[in-house]
């Protein structure tokens, strides 16, 4: 049997940790007096801290010094790993586990690609880390996404060609790191903002045996 690289993002795909951005940006966005709304925060998505908050500034027509911003990022990501902290299996987003116990069983490569720099803590806290051959996260990579660094390291380590590595993203920056790697892409969401994927459904619970068979067996 052919053996192929299933490589998942986090945030979005695995577990909802968009909420806990949003709660810590919008807290951060607040204390500079600047209004911060959810469309804002959907833009955010795949997007490193740092964009993230030169976004926030832009938004809100404020300039602050290298040592303040250095301050926030700081900020931010300690407020995130409190809510993080408190993660546990529930978090887990329906249907994943299945995929993931079928992807193993039938001795395919799984990995993850995300951004986030809590990839590690987060996996740890719902109990899937040791589901996972590679992981690469924030802490392995410098350009953030629609960049495929990210996916091109998960499947060198997986020993597995780009055109045999299947991605699933939540966003429209994973989605074009994906192609632009040259491999499968699989959105997780809204058909309208992830039309660029190969395939796309709402949730994983729409994903079938049959069709993993089938990118399994795709040439």
């Amino acid at each position: 049997m052919m053996r192929k690289a299933f490589i998942f993002d986090l945030d979005g795909v695995i577990v909802d940790t968009a909420k806990y951005h949003f709660l810590a940006w919008k807290s951060l966005a607040n204390s500079l007096g600047i209004h911060f709304t959810t469309e804002q925060n959907e833009q955010l998505k795949g997007v490193s801290r740092i964009q993230s908050l030169k976004k926030i500034l832009e938004w809100g027509n404020k300039t602050i010094s290298e040592k303040e911003f250095t301050q926030l990022m700081a900020v931010k990501n300690e407020e995130y790993l409190a809510y993080i902290s408190k993660m546990g299996v529930n978090e887990i987003l329906q249907d994943v586990p299945r995929v993931l116990d079928y992807l193993i069983s039938e001795k395919q490569a799984v990995g993850l690609g995300s951004a986030s720099k809590n990839a590690r803590i987060i996996l740890k806290r719902v109990s899937l880390y040791d589901r996972f051959d590679t992981i690469v996260d924030g802490t392995n990579v410098s350009k953030a996404k629609p960049d495929p660094e990210v996916f091109l390291l998960a499947a060198k380590d997986l020993g597995v060609s780009t055109k045999n590595s299947i991605v699933f993203e939540d966003s429209v920056a994973g989605i074009e790191a994906a192609n632009t790697a040259g491999m499968i892409s699989i959105g997780i969401g809204d058909k309208k903002i992830l039309h660029k994927a190969d395939y796309i459904f709402t949730d994983f619970t729409e994903i079938k045996e049959e069709f993993i068979n089938q990118l399994i067996k795709n040439d």
